[in-house]
């Protein structure tokens, strides 16, 4: 069977004309597909960029919310901090300036007592200094002393003085005593017999010392030597021959040299003299010996006055005997009548414990007897 199209029928036309739009439309929409898959393939790359870029955008909007915290938190530990700074250098310039207070307040306090110090010293140098013009003027009133024999004689009877009233009592001594053959001594002392009372003079070869400490050449020296060994010779000869007396003083004497550097040259360089003062029985002394010695006869003094008063030391002893015997017979009585009061006491606590015990019945009406029967007085 053949089918055949009138194409004058405009059924048959329009049927054509609607296959062949149809076909069109196909063939439009495969072309169209074909298109869109070329374009798609085309943009899958673009789109995968897309998908990145948006995770990128996507990631880096974190990290900025991320970030905009940090921040947040970094601004407030720096806010913190500088407070924390602000504070601890707040409370350091308080520390400091009170520690600038104290250090100044200290510091004017030592200022001041740095003042006063320094106004004590120096009241104590103008003291000082007035001191030194006195002693200045006292040097000076030495050297005149000095100068003149009979000043420095007192000089020396001024100082024996001075060292025998600080080491002995009142009665050892007595100053210008007058010896039987009319000599007058400085100062003698009493000491018992033996060895009796001695005598001390006070000698002061003052111008051969100077001379000798004055010498420079040899001759000068040499005779210095002889004036000055001479002085002191002829000073222990006088002492001997007038304050050395048989049966009225001891036998021998004391010289007394008120210089420790004449004392100090004399045994240095003079031994001769001094063994000379020896063979004389003349003892050569200076202030320092003296004053040992002088201790040494205190101590004699001492024991002859302990001896001049053993007896009586002995019947202060018995009677002291007798006291304390008499002490302990009247203890001893005085024990005995303790010891009977004691036994007085016992006998007296049973009489009361008795009383007692007899009360207590009565009061009671306890009765261990007929009334008939009265007990005896209990002693």
């Amino acid at each position: 069977m053949t089918l055949s199209f009138d194409l004058s029928d405009p059924f048959t036309l329009a049927l054509a004309a609607g296959g062949a739009a149809t076909f069109l439309i196909l063939l439009i929409l495969l072309l169209a597909l074909r298109a869109a898959r070329r374009s798609a393939e085309a943009t899958a790359p673009l789109a995968a960029a897309l998908a990145e870029l948006g995770g990128a955008v996507r990631t880096l909007d974190q990290g900025q919310h991320r970030l905009a915290g940090g921040l947040v938190q970094v601004a407030e530990a720096q806010a913190a901090g500088q407070a924390r700074i602000t504070e601890a250098m707040e409370r350091r310039l308080e520390e400091v300036q009170k520690a600038m207070g104290e250090s100044l307040h200290g510091s004017a306090q030592r200022t001041t007592r740095s003042l006063a110090e320094l106004q004590e010293r120096l009241a104590a140098i103008d003291k000082a200094q007035t001191n030194i013009e006195k002693l200045s003027g006292d040097v000076l009133s030495l050297q005149d002393i000095l100068s003149n024999k009979q000043a420095r004689g007192a000089f020396g009877e001024i100082q024996l003085a001075d060292i025998v009233s600080k080491a002995l009592p009142p009665d050892a001594y007595a100053f210008q005593a007058t010896l039987s053959n009319g000599r007058r001594a400085d100062c003698l002392i009493h000491l018992p017999n033996p060895p009796g009372p001695i005598a001390i003079d006070s000698k002061f070869p003052l111008e051969a010392y100077e001379a000798l400490r004055a010498a420079t050449t040899e001759r000068e020296k040499v005779e210095a030597a002889r004036a000055f060994r001479g002085a002191v010779s002829a000073h222990v000869k006088a002492i001997a021959e007038r304050y050395i007396i048989a049966e009225e003083t001891a036998d021998g004497a004391l010289m007394f040299l008120p210089s420790e550097a004449v004392y100090a040259e004399l045994h240095a360089n003079f031994g001769d003299v001094v063994r000379e003062g020896f063979a004389r029985r003349v003892w050569i002394v200076s202030p320092t010996t003296c004053m040992a010695t002088l201790n040494t006869m205190r101590a004699i003094l001492k024991d002859a006055r302990m001896r001049e008063q053993a007896g009586a030391i002995r019947r202060e002893l018995s009677l002291l005997t007798a006291d304390v015997d008499r002490l302990v017979e009247r203890v001893g009585a005085l024990d005995r009548h303790f010891e009977q009061a004691r036994q007085d006491v016992e006998k007296i606590k049973i009489s009361a414990s008795k009383a007692g015990g007899r009360a207590a019945k009565l009061e009671s009406f306890e009765f261990d007897e007929p009334p008939a029967a009265l007990p005896k007085a209990a002693e």
